[in-house]
């Protein structure tokens, strides 16, 4: 059975070209994998809240045993996490802001991104004392939706994308290695080149998926 946690970040509803290319996606791997169990969150809808004092000071207490208004301070994070640890396959639909994510989803990184939860730190390990804490084996895959296009690596814009990067090490520092991005662009021009991006977005998806 595959465990499949979908989570959108765009504000724009049924306007937003990512979510509905991240919804084409799991129908797709539902198809593919009928025994499976599936978790959708927006992330416009009860967003996370931004990292504050409280937090911090709760999760770098360096105690086993939280005070009362420690837990509470990490109590989205841990539901979060938990959420985060149950899946085997992520979706992602993440359209490109100023070259980067939106908030939304930033602040959903900054709540998982937790020591002793998501990955650990061991100060005495000199070469590598960050280590990641989710099993292997996941797989991730990211709708990102940009206004212009050639923000792939090797096209003109990648030395804006700051986007990917960001997701990649972020998600690469606590256990995601299979990282796989779907982009779809051209939103600013609209018309036939949109079209034709959004198209090739699904073909891309379904290669994806028939190679699992």
């Amino acid at each position: 059975m595959k465990r499949i946690l979908h989570i959108d970040s765009s504000p724009r509803k049924e306007r937003s070209h990512s979510s509905k290319l991240t919804l084409e996606l799991r129908n797709r791997l539902t198809d593919k994998f009928p025994d499976h169990e599936w978790r959708y969150r927006n992330l416009n809808i009860g967003t996370p809240p931004h990292i504050d004092l409280p937090w911090i000071e709760a999760a770098y207490s360096g105690r086993k045993v939280l005070q009362p208004h420690q837990k509470q301070a990490l109590e989205v994070s841990n539901r979060l996490i938990d959420e985060f640890l149950a899946a085997d396959i992520y979706i992602l639909g993440v359209p490109m802001y100023n070259f980067g994510m939106p908030s939304v989803m930033k602040a959903y990184l900054d709540n998982i991104v937790l020591i002793g939860r998501t990955f650990s730190f061991d100060s005495a390990d000199k070469n590598q004392p960050y280590k990641p804490l989710v099993p292997p084996g996941r797989v991730m895959y990211v709708v990102v939706a940009t206004g212009d296009d050639g923000f792939r690596e090797g096209e003109p814009h990648f030395e804006m994308n700051h986007l990917e990067p960001h997701i990649r090490t972020a998600f690469g520092f606590i256990g995601i290695e299979d990282i796989r991005l779907i982009y779809c662009g051209n939103d600013e021009y609209g018309g036939e080149k949109l079209e034709q991006s959004i198209q090739n977005a699904l073909e891309e998806i379904n290669e994806m998926v028939d190679v699992l």
